[in-house]
């Protein structure tokens, strides 16, 4: 007997951040045209997904923000759909079935702006002269419609047309360039499956320059005028990307781009194989090495192995913030031991970070207690031991999607006891921190 169809939900089931991603199916490909003007902020969109219904669907949304939605259609049909409050609602003219292949196109334009949550404004920001996209963890919808949760991976093909002048990147391997009249067509592919969040686009008056050599691709894209601060200050790239090669092993995606804005940023944010800086992270004294650090290190712990769940996102930052301090120990600055020690007097000891709640999911304590807990645990087993497994962490969940529970069973193949994750991860007292 067949299951009758039903609909989609039009809520995910993630714990923290249900409103963003849909049930019912899963997004396998994305395929984007996408024009833009710098100058007024308006964007032109053709978007055609791939997807593949976990359930026999009657109707199913998409995430998509404040554009002006133009037409849908599913599998070369027009379809009905609504749009509201950041869902696209569409009810093809024909039942979906559960396990059947579909194809949804959505055209769209407008002026894109960001996505308003608790975090404050988050997507698609204009710039001085050009435009961004720092999209964790709400931001995607901001300039594509999507299933807007980190588990969806997909791989993307991208076509981005603007005035010639400018730069344009785009999270992918660049594919070709063309140009017509005043304008460039730049066309990037993203083969590796890819979380809505961490593709990003790219686009500035920006001079092209080599960050690193070595087997990985790695190129910048910065303003001429901090070419001289930005030498000295990514100088050692190369160097920190074959440091944390030997820590996670093989790099992940086909290269690595920087993109230094001409504006300042609050913090810098890492996309799929790129991480974007402000003009106040490049002084010329290496002052934000450590960030450097931190967002390459998210092209394994974050990007590759993603999240199952906004819950875990310790898995993301607080390894990101050990392989910064295990690079000052490797670079002869202080120890992994000394920024443990001093972290660990000055954290408040009021969080669980294996939950540590929606609102707190970017407190400091995620990233420094989830660093300090790595620490701990290279003492409960040893350097070798310890750096195997951080091998293999990165190694067995490439391009996958993990939770806490896959590291502490990962853990207890090396001998770990449960009594040691129950007090770094699940209770909110700090125990002490291992001489």
């Amino acid at each position: 007997m067949s299951t009758a169809p039903a609909p989609g939900a039009d809520r995910s089931t993630d714990s923290y951040l249900p409103e963003h991603g849909n049930g019912g199916y899963r997004v396998t490909h994305y395929d984007l045209d996408l024009d833009y003007q710098v100058g007024p902020n308006r964007l032109g969109g053709h978007a055609r997904i791939a997807a593949t219904a976990t359930q026999p669907l009657l109707r199913f949304s998409l995430d998509l923000g404040d554009l002006r939605v133009r037409r849908v259609q599913v599998d070369g049909k027009p379809a009905k759909y609504t749009h509201s409050g950041g869902k696209l609602r569409i009810r093809p003219q024909r039942p979906i079935a559960d396990g059947a292949r579909f194809r949804v196109e959505v055209r769209y334009s407008g002026t894109p702006a960001p996505i308003s949550g608790r975090w404050g404004e988050i997507g698609w920001e204009e710039l001085t002269e050009g435009s961004m996209v720092a999209a964790q963890p709400i931001g995607a919808p901001s300039w594509f419609p999507c299933n807007d949760h980190p588990a969806d991976k997909a791989t993307y093909r991208v076509s981005f047309t603007t005035a010639s002048p400018f730069s344009v990147q785009v999270t992918g391997n660049p594919r070709s360039q063309k140009r017509g009249g005043s304008t460039t067509t730049h066309v990037f592919e993203r083969p590796e499956p890819t979380s809505t969040y961490l593709m990003s686009v790219q686009v500035g008056l920006y001079d092209e320059v080599e960050l690193g050599s070595g087997e990985v691709p790695q190129r910048a894209a910065i303003p001429a005028r901090l070419a001289g601060a930005f030498a000295h200050d990514f100088g050692r790239h190369g160097e920190i990307m074959d440091f944390l090669r030997e820590l996670f092993g093989p790099y992940p995606f086909g290269e690595y781009v920087v993109v230094v804005t001409d504006d300042d940023l609050d913090d810098p944010v890492e996309a799929q194989g790129m991480s974007i800086f402000g003009a106040n992270h490049v002084d010329g004294r290496r002052t934000h090495e450590r960030l450097v650090v931190h967002e390459l290190a998210h092209q394994w712990c974050g990007n590759s192995v993603g999240l199952a769940d906004w819950r875990h996102i310790w898995l993301n930052e607080g390894f990101a913030t050990y392989a910064e301090w295990l690079w000052s120990e490797r670079s002869g600055g202080p120890t992994a031991q000394q920024h443990a020690a001093d972290w660990h007097a000055r954290v408040a000891g009021d969080l669980a970070i294996a939950d540590p709640g929606v609102d707190r999911m970017f407190d400091p304590q995620v990233y420094k207690r989830g660093a300090i807990t790595l620490h701990a645990l290279r003492h409960e087993l040893g350097d070798r031991p310890f750096f195997a497994l951080l091998h293999r962490w990165a190694t067995d969940h490439r391009h996958g999607t993990v939770s806490t529970s896959d590291f502490t069973a990962l853990a207890a193949e090396f001998g770990v006891p449960e009594g040691f994750f129950t007090a770094w991860l699940h209770e909110e007292e700090l125990p002490p921190l291992p001489a």
